[in-house]
């Protein structure tokens, strides 16, 4: 007898893994991945194992949340423990390439502009033929790394790429970038699944189109031990339908963070998806259900967890056209090339933009604009705003820019026009460099250092200058990091005086004095041009 064909339930979260963390940009670039898994890491688990009452007591403190302690029980230091000797073992090689950058790191120190000729003879085996050595024009030298060899060597590790499948039945997630998932997690199955392979598209094509459970559970090399709790993941209940957009001009839809659904009747286009899981809620929201069966154009802005996020860009893919990126190959540690980066993962259709270069869209077009702050003060080339023009509309996606340097936005506008819409965020305090980039420095800052460098958006006084510059007939405050299906990688905990909302709330005000129509929108908005 034929089984029925099922569809994935849309409230199955999967989650990519990387070495049974949850992965994002660093842990997918060969060359950062195991300095993340060496000073990131085991260094956690090292003190879990030692004294895991500490990371206990820590996290009954909200202010601690997204600090570096695992958010288990003392009863599970055993399993801890055995993937920490897990970890040493399996990833023995990327722990010997993360000895050998801070090697070469010493390696470079000295160097006074004299030729690096002869340096290469010294550089650790492990590096050779994968790095250049450089001079910038002060005679400080660094070294570039050769990313597209890294992808095709053994540094490249897809052996520890894996997904974790489990029902959601709320928003509530545990924050994800200080605690490994464990194998035994109840109601959880863990697959090891390279990201780019073809079983995951037609695991998520299921989402909209029924098949086979035996036949996806086959191709996803799933066991038959694990077969009745896989079959729990699917439904004989078709998905909500969600017609394509076919109105005369442009909706666009806040779906919440910095994801936004640009339609007209020729194109969509989605920007940053971060994507809430459709359940049983009173909060309603626009979920994976409602995106077109097609989207056209998906910008990422750059590549900070809560904007490159592959959780839902891999439920999206085969769904997706093309994925727009900003241009960025300078092999440097911190600024991991996009373009290689998503192509490894099985994105087929990978374009960058680079500073006011454009691309022609059906109806209209998407231009690279120049994007500062919110990195730290570190030479990060991945990152661009995008200014969309559709049916003679202009929308802004300014996302996480500071506007350090006002007058940019004169040389931007001078480029460009006015504008009809900003989206602009606005999340004014950030966390301090070591935060996100702490395990690829050399060595650790002095405090007073790392908390003057914030990786944070702009304030009301720098969304003002904006705003005066390029003349927007609308601002919209978003980035923000407030809905709730956020926590598990924002872990922000606003309260109603929490800094950056009031810095919105400021914005908002000028924007009514000066007649400009604005909103700090929030799980869900529409608005129509």
């Amino acid at each position: 007898m034929s089984q029925p064909e099922l569809y994935l339930k849309q409230n199955v979260a999967v989650e990519p893994l990387y070495n049974q963390w949850y992965a994002w940009w660093y842990l997918i670039a060969p060359a950062t991945a195991p300095l993340y898994v060496a000073n990131h890491h085991v260094k956690i688990m090292e003190s879990f194992v030692a004294n895991p009452a500490i990371h206990v007591a820590a996290l009954k403190n909200p202010a601690l949340a997204g600090g570096p302690y695992l958010n288990y029980g003392v009863e599970r230091a055993g399993e801890v423990k055995e993937l920490l000797e897990r970890t040493r073992k399996e990833q023995a090689a990327s722990l010997q390439l993360a000895q050998a950058v801070a090697e070469l790191d010493k390696l470079l120190a000295p160097s006074n502009g004299a030729s690096l000729e002869e340096l290469y003879k010294k550089v650790p085996d492990i590096l050779q033929g994968y790095v250049e050595l450089m001079y910038d024009l002060n005679n400080r030298a660094s070294a570039r790394f050769f990313e597209s060899l890294l992808y095709r060597s053994p540094h490249y590790k897809e052996s520890s790429q894996s997904l974790s499948f489990r029902l959601l039945k709320g928003d509530a997630r545990p924050y994800v970038f200080s605690t490994p998932r464990l194998d035994s997690d109840k109601d959880t199955l863990h697959v090891h699944l390279p990201f780019r392979h073809e079983a995951i598209d037609q695991l998520y094509a299921m989402r909209r189109t029924p098949g086979s459970v035996d036949a996806i559970r086959e191709a996803m090399g799933i066991g038959a031990r694990d077969a009745e709790l896989f079959s729990t993941f699917f439904t004989d209940q078709a998905p909500r339908p969600a017609p394509r957009y076919d109105g005369d001009g442009v909706r666009v839809r806040y779906i919440g963070h910095a994801c936004v659904l640009i339609e007209s009747r020729d194109v969509s286009i989605l920007t940053d998806p971060v994507i809430s899981y459709d359940f049983p809620t009173d909060v309603p929201r626009y979920t994976h259900a409602d995106l077109p069966e097609k989207i056209d154009y998906v910008l990422i802005t750059h590549g900070h967890a809560d904007h490159l996020m592959f959780e839902p860009l891999l439920q999206l893919r085969q769904r997706i056209g093309t994925i727009v990126v900003p241009a960025s190959n300078g092999g440097g540690l911190a600024d991991p090339s996009l373009k290689l980066m998503l192509k490894a993962v099985g994105f087929k259709n990978v374009v960058t933009l680079s500073e006011l270069e454009s691309l022609e869209v059906p109806g209209g077009s998407i231009t690279g604009v120049p994007f500062i702050g919110e990195h730290a003060d570190l030479n990060i080339q991945a990152k661009l705003a995008h200014l969309v023009q559709l049916k003679g509309r202009s929308l802004l996606m300014a996302a996480d820019s500071n506007a350090l340097e006002p007058r940019m936005y004169d040389h931007v506008h001078a480029a460009v026009g006015d504008i009809d819409v900003l989206f602009l965020g606005m999340e004014s305090e950030g966390g301090p460099l070591s935060w996100m980039y702490g395990p690829l420095l050399p060595a650790p800052l002095p405090r007073k250092m790392d908390q003057s460098r914030r990786l944070n958006g702009s304030n009301a006084d720098r969304a003002i200058e904006i705003a005066k510059r390029i003349n927007p007939k609308q601002v919209h405050i978003y980035a923000m990091g407030r809905e709730p299906w956020m926590g598990h990688v924002m872990a922000m905990g606003y309260h109603e005086n929490s800094p950056q909302l009031i810095e919105a709330r400021k914005m908002l005000a000028w924007c009514q004095e000066k007649g400009i129509t604005a909103s700090l929108p929030y799980i869900q908005a529409e608005l129509f041009f």
